[in-house]
């Protein structure tokens, strides 16, 4: 392959970013400046001054836009005093209701904007107009609080009833908000799927790259970024490396493999005029060398031979195993289970099965196998009878060549590859395999495929 890259270039994964948060900026203000100069400003409650007048002399009228007036008595005058042009006057027209002098009447404003827009007032007066009416009032923008002290010192106080919702400007700011981001909800999905698609990519071909290194390789799109796109020609480059490390040290064990059975050849010609005891001894030698070669260069053939996957149920797999290795006298047993499918070779999962069944039953006597589900997993178990492993040969059985038995005869022993083979073929479908000693003896050999 060649890691040239020809093309026009890609934005930056800095530059969407920017672009992402440029457009959201711009958009929101956008949004915000057109409702401000189109929608009118909300009219806060407003109260006559007649209805401030009844609601002191216990008939409160109702409402049914705004919030209802409330009449209390509290021992101090309300605070701080309100400020503008018509306050004297509806001081003046309040004291002559009640008979009392103007020091006696006051008028509160508790945290409250000045409202000092002209559209605000024009609305104020047009709902009035329509509400009717013989004279024009004066009125009162809440919140407020009118005080008018009683002859015992004390204050009768009117007010708006506190709100428990948000005030029209609050609805306002609400409503921008809202509507800003339903606006920029898509452009924002759209951008964070593209920048998200080439990691859930990355993840995929890790995860198909554990399973298989010859798998194929991650495309070059014009469309991703220019630091994806980097990132992408290195994860390729890894992989190809990755593949011809393997194959050039599987190959290099084959050919030495090969070569050996060369020069056993002729050891086995030069035996002939040795005496007959030795001669036996080294026949056997020779014998169990061979082995040795010919397991290796099978290990080596399966291991170079292209993964055909194909979708398999793993149930019916191991039956059909257990069932020829039956017909042949072993003791070999499936408990019926569900039905679970993965991806895998079928070849290779079958000499797996074989191999770990044909270690229960040489060691153990018989062999018991089962398949069942575990969230994304799919787990194979076989368990024997047999005296199980030491914790510490747990992970060294998995060795080629390894055998805890010192013995290399065909009954007792074999040459040593059959479990490298197994927890090869379980990796290469990116799973694994454990050793596990049961409770009251015996050992399971657990097999973990992902779904």
């Amino acid at each position: 392959m060649t890691s040239a890259w020809s093309g026009r270039p890609t934005a930056s994964l800095f530059a969407r970013l920017l672009t992402l948060i440029g457009i959201s900026l711009v958009a929101s203000q956008a949004i915000s400046l057109f409702m401000i100069f189109n929608l009118p400003p909300p009219a806060p409650d407003f109260y006559r001054l007649s209805e401030v007048v009844q609601t002191f002399r216990g008939n409160a009228p109702a409402f049914t836009e705004r919030r209802p007036l409330e009449l209390k008595i509290v021992a101090k005058p309300p605070s701080p005093a309100m400020e503008g042009r018509t306050v004297p006057q509806i001081r003046a027209e309040l004291a002559r209701e009640f008979g009392v002098t103007a020091d006696r009447v006051v008028i509160a404003a508790p945290s409250r904007l000045p409202v000092s827009d002209r559209r605000v007032f024009r609305i104020i007066r047009d709902r009035m107009a329509r509400a009717g009416g013989e004279r024009e009032e004066h009125f009162l923008i809440a919140p407020f609080d009118v005080g008018v002290q009683r002859a015992d010192g004390r204050w009768d106080v009117v007010r708006p009833t506190p709100g428990l919702g948000l005030d029209p400007w609050q609805q306002r700011i609400v409503l921008w908000l809202v509507v800003s981001g339903l606006a920029l909800a898509p452009v924002a999905y759209i951008f964070a799927r593209r920048l998200a698609q080439p990691f859930q990519m990355f993840a995929d071909a890790a995860e198909q790259l554990g399973r298989d290194p010859r798998g194929a390789r991650l495309p070059v799109s014009l469309k991703g970024t220019a630091e994806i796109n980097v990132a992408v020609r290195a994860f390729n480059d890894m992989q190809d490396r990755l593949r011809r490390y393997v194959e050039d040290r599987t190959a290099m064990v084959g050919a030495i493999a090969h070569d050996l059975r060369t020069p056993l050849t002729r050891l086995r010609f030069r035996i002939e005029n040795v005496p007959e005891e030795t001669r036996a001894k080294m026949a056997a030698d020779i014998d169990q060398m061979e082995e040795m070669i010919a397991a290796a260069l099978t290990f080596v053939r399966d291991a170079s031979r292209p993964a055909d996957r194909t979708p398999l149920e793993l149930s019916s797999l191991l039956e059909s195993v257990c069932d020829e290795m039956a017909e042949t006298g072993f003791d070999t047993e499936v408990e019926r289970g569900e039905k679970v499918v993965i991806e895998g070779d079928p070849v290779a999962l079958r000499r797996l099965f074989t191999n770990l069944l044909e270690n229960a039953v040489k060691f153990g006597d018989r062999a018991r196998a089962r398949v069942y589900r575990d969230a994304a997993t799919a787990i194979v178990e076989i368990e024997d009878d047999g005296p199980g492993i030491p914790p510490a040969d747990a992970e060294r059985v998995f060795e080629p060549f390894y055998r805890r038995e010192p013995s290399r005869s065909r009954q007792t022993g074999g040459i040593g590859l059959g479990l490298a083979v197994v927890r090869s073929v379980a990796r290469g479908h990116g799973g694994d395999v454990v050793m596990i000693n049961r409770t009251g003896g015996g050992l399971t050999a657990r097999v973990q495929l992902p779904l």
